[in-house]
C-alpha cells in the first residue's frame, strides 16, 4: 500500500505543476497579440545568422552549394501549423486539447520529414571532415543555450 501512495502523491504533484505551467502561460497573454510577430524576426534573424557561420565553417565547394541552397529553403518555417485561438482553446476540453494537439503534431510532421529529406540530401553531398563539423553544430542545441555536453 505505500508504494500505491507513493505513486498516487507523484501522480498528484506532476498534475499540480502541469496546471501551474498552464496558469502561467494564460497569464502571459494572447498568442497573436503583436509580441508574436517581433519574435518570429528575431528567430529568423538567429536563424541566419546561424546558417552563414554554418556555411563559413563548413568551407563549401562550389558544387556543393545547391545542396546548401536546398538545405537551407527547407528548414524555413512553413507556418502550416498555427496557433488555436485562445478563448476557442479555452472552450474545449481537456480530452478535445489533447486530439487538437496530436492533430498539430501530425500536421508539422510534412514539413518535417520535407526538412529531414533535404538535410540527408546535404548530409550526403560532404565530405567527412564536413560531416562532423555539421555533426557538431547542428541538431544538438546543447552548447547555444548554456547546456553542458558530455563526450
Amino acid at each position: 500500500m505505500g508504494n500505491f501512495r507513493k505513486t498516487l502523491v507523484i501522480g498528484l504533484t506532476v498534475l499540480g505543476l502541469g496546471a501551474g505551467s498552464f496558469a502561467v502561460q494564460a497569464q502571459q497573454g494572447a498568442p497573436g497579440a503583436g509580441h508574436e510577430t517581433r519574435g518570429e524576426g528575431r528567430h529568423a534573424e538567429r536563424m541566419a545568422k546561424r546558417q552563414a557561420e554554418l556555411h563559413d565553417k563548413l568551407k563549401l565547394s562550389a558544387s556543393q552549394e545547391p545542396a546548401w541552397s536546398a538545405f537551407t529553403a527547407s528548414m524555413k518555417p512553413t507556418g502550416a501549423v498555427k496557433r488555436p485561438d485562445r478563448a476557442e482553446w479555452e472552450k474545449l476540453s481537456a480530452p478535445e486539447r489533447m486530439e487538437r494537439r496530436m492533430a498539430m503534431m501530425k500536421q508539422a510532421e510534412g514539413p518535417m520529414q520535407a526538412r529531414l529529406a533535404a538535410m540527408k540530401t546535404f548530409y550526403a553531398q560532404l565530405t567527412p571532415e564536413q560531416q562532423k563539423v555539421f555533426n557538431e553544430n547542428v541538431g544538438g542545441g546543447h552548447k547555444r543555450h548554456g547546456g553542458h555536453r558530455q563526450g
